[in-house]
């Protein structure tokens, strides 16, 4: 039966510590240049409304690694939903592909995209959601602890697209999980509302990301205004004041937290280049985890693993 990668809760609770396994076990592949071919002759199709340098990069040269062929749609190349309805876009990459990726704008695209085509189609983004790099965040949190236990996360800025993933994975994973936000810059409410259902994780709102902080394992944040918000920054920037992640504010932590952020970040905006540059910061170990958690993902929707 084919199988998507639209949302982190398409995944078991088993899956996902199968797929942290699997991507830890690829990535050693990589590490030791082994001759790790599971995709010799299969291709997958990008296709990308949203442009992404982490995205394409650790998508296309994971595949390669493991043999295959990818092969990069710009926005130029398939207006998806606007030149060709995207039942037919399906339809057709699919005849040609193994598997779709689809870094997209609107969520119910990539849902409609999955309905439509034959071959497995992992979301590599929407404005609703980001899963892969939630898997790739989780795992990264994995390496640096050695363990899941105990976790407390605490995302500071916008509840945006990494938040919802953030609450999907926490209906699967248990972890206390805290969203520090304006209140006008709240997180979807339904997704809130599932996360709190499904009664495994603590799930926090907070608007004071001060005390959000306190005894966090881990801070997260992103960009204010994200692609297709570029017009609100300078709006945002005045809404979000106080919630920069700077010094004073790991510091409130009261413990030695780990700072990540799902790049690219604007420096000296949601962050300051003290706390990107500091000991505590992991992003480039999340950002290379991109692609391991990836392929992993990959292996697992496409029966290779």
């Amino acid at each position: 039966m084919k199988r998507d990668f639209l949302h982190v809760t398409d995944f078991t609770a088993d899956e996902i510590h199968d797929t942290f396994a699997l991507a830890r076990e690829v990535k050693a592949r990589f590490k030791g240049r082994e001759d790790y071919k599971p995709f010799k002759d299969h291709t997958m199709a990008m296709i990308f409304a949203k442009p992404s340098a982490r995205t394409r990069i650790s998508f296309e040269t994971g595949f390669f690694r493991m043999g295959g062929h990818a092969l990069y749609l710009g926005p130029s190349d398939i207006s998806i939903g606007k030149r060709e309805a995207v039942k037919d876009i399906a339809r057709v990459v699919a005849r040609y592909n193994d598997v779709i990726m689809a870094r997209l704008f609107a969520h119910e695209h990539v849902v409609e995209l999955a309905e439509y085509a034959s071959v497995p189609v992992v979301n590599g983004l929407t404005d609703y959601n980001h899963p892969c790099q939630i898997m790739a965040d989780m795992f990264t949190i994995l390496e640096h602890r050695g363990h899941l236990n105990d976790l407390k996360v605490v995302y500071v800025g916008d509840g945006n697209n990494i938040v919802h993933s953030w609450l999907r994975l926490a209906q699967l994973l248990p972890f206390h999980f805290v969203c520090a936000c304006p209140d006008d810059y709240e997180p979807d409410a339904q997704t809130i509302a599932d996360a709190r259902q499904a009664g495994l994780s603590e799930i926090e709102i907070s608007h004071e990301p001060l005390k959000a902080v306190k005894d966090a394992d881990i801070v997260y944040t992103d960009v204010w205004a994200s692609m297709g918000q570029k017009d609100e920054a300078e709006a945002r920037k005045a809404r979000f004041k106080g919630f920069q992640v700077n010094d004073q504010m790991m510091a409130a932590t009261g413990r030695e937290s780990l700072f990540m952020h799902c790049l690219p970040a604007e420096r000296g905006v949601e962050t300051t280049d003290s706390v990107l540059e500091s000991k505590a910061s992991i992003i480039f170990d999340e950002a290379e985890n991109r692609m391991h958690a990836q392929n992993a993902i990959l292996l697992k929707v496409c029966g290779k693993a």
